[in-house]
């Protein structure tokens, strides 16, 4: 295959990795740990008292698609004596060696190392991808790592824990690791496998397929208007990758509802004032104005004493909780690849803005995180063309101090 140089930030191109292999390395493996440790301790006393997926993970190995009996008021389908998970069930597929191991007892008790273990993946696929996009300084990577790991939804979402959380974990590794193929081998049928884990770990990335299918076709001499020109073989290979996903996801809805395109979503229980939202449709244009306030006008109230804030958990600008991802302005926009990841950031967004949730009990709009890999890919494609100006340092830093006030608030909201 054509090598292709660094400047160009294109999928499969080759990007070296910041500075020599084995720093690089050493480095990510560090960023790894201390990741770990500040998110286990930020856990560490918080018990979310929903470990559906550990149990939904037992569940699977004795044969059943359902749980015997119900973790708190809402957020479950009950049918009789059986209680159905309505989230999308991926996390429990990898928590099965976990709880074949030590059983959903004692892996529900390790919820929050469980989590923060997660958390460090996805801290250290971001470093492997930054790498990956010709980001060749070892400390515009860190930077660039503290922005994701702390100044995002992801800090506030593994202190918290519980069955409405892992799924955004899993879905940010899987994504992060699909990032990582489309700029190193391309194998079509492992983006597949990858693009339809995350579909099976949160429903809105199944938008995020067609970037792939995308990543496929570049540079392989192909004409938009001529099939002829179309890989059509590699869309197979991509396609067959993405099938197990989505045939799992129907047989799923189908074992539990009696139908294929039944995800439980419209029929969890939830609190009244969610239902009365949700009574509005399930997806609608009327829930657009709430959902964009959520993720960019909602502010907190101010309180004399620290951290001079409350929040109410309805959740927190976007520009106040990741004002880092800004730099994401300094892109080559003028890029097929930048364009094609805002694009897909975009859709994969425009799901979560239409539904009726909002994502409460939330500090930020966790929603936005099926987005932001593709986010910190223009980020990070940014920074290796023009370098991380002061400014950004500076917004990152801000960030982090906000989603720090956050890991307060996880125990006192």
């Amino acid at each position: 295959m054509r090598q292709r140089s660094v400047s160009d930030g294109r999928p499969g191109s080759g990007s070296a990795p910041a500075g020599p292999a084995h720093a690089g390395l050493v480095v990510g493996v560090l960023v790894m740990a201390v990741a770990f440790a500040i998110y286990a301790q930020s856990a560490r006393f918080f018990d979310a008292g929903h470990p559906d997926f550990f149990y939904l993970a037992d569940a699977f190995l004795h044969g059943r698609v359902w749980l015997e009996h119900q973790f708190g008021l809402f957020d479950s389908v009950v049918v009789g004596n059986r209680v159905y998970v309505p989230f999308a069930p991926f996390p429990a597929i990898v928590f099965l060696p976990l709880v074949a191991l030590v059983g959903p007892v004692r892996a529900g008790h390790w919820e929050q190392v469980v989590g923060a273990v997660l958390a460090a993946i996805d801290v250290g696929l971001c470093w492997w991808l930054l790498g990956r996009l010709g980001v060749r300084s070892i400390v515009d990577r860190l930077w660039l790592v503290a922005l994701f790991g702390f100044s995002t939804a992801i800090w506030w979402v593994t202190t918290r824990g519980g069955v409405w959380h892992e799924g955004h974990l899993v879905a940010a590794m899987v994504t992060f690791a699909g990032l990582i193929e489309a700029w190193g081998r391309r194998r079509a049928w492992l983006m597949g496998l990858l693009a339809g884990a995350g579909f099976l770990s949160r429903a809105p990335l199944a938008l995020a397929g067609p970037f792939f299918a995308w990543v496929v076709a570049d540079d392989r001499g192909v004409h938009p208007f001529d099939p002829r020109t179309w890989p059509w073989a590699r869309w197979i290979e991509l396609g067959l990758g993405v099938a197990p996903a989505v045939l799992f996801a129907l047989w799923y809805n189908a074992a539990r509802f009696g139908s294929p395109l039944e995800s439980g979503y419209g029929l969890a229980t939830v609190p009244p004032f969610l239902e009365a939202q949700r009574a509005r449709g399930l997806f609608s244009t009327s829930h657009l104005g709430m959902n964009l306030d959520l993720l960019l006008f909602h502010l907190p109230t101010y309180i004399p004493k620290p951290p001079f804030f409350r929040p109410d958990g309805l959740g927190l600008s976007i520009l106040l909780t990741s004002p880092g991802l800004l730099l994401a302005l300094r892109a080559n926009w003028r890029s097929r690849t930048v364009i094609a990841l805002g694009v897909t950031a975009l859709a994969v967004l425009v799901p979560s803005l239409l539904y009726y949730g909002g994502g409460w009990l939330q500090y930020g709009y966790r929603y936005a995180l099926d987005s932001i890999p593709f986010v910190v890919a223009i980020v990070g494609l940014g920074v290796a063309r023009r370098g991380l100006p002061t400014w950004g340092k500076v917004l990152i830093v801000l960030g982090v101090v906000v989603n720090l006030a956050g890991v307060y608030w996880a125990y006192n909201i």
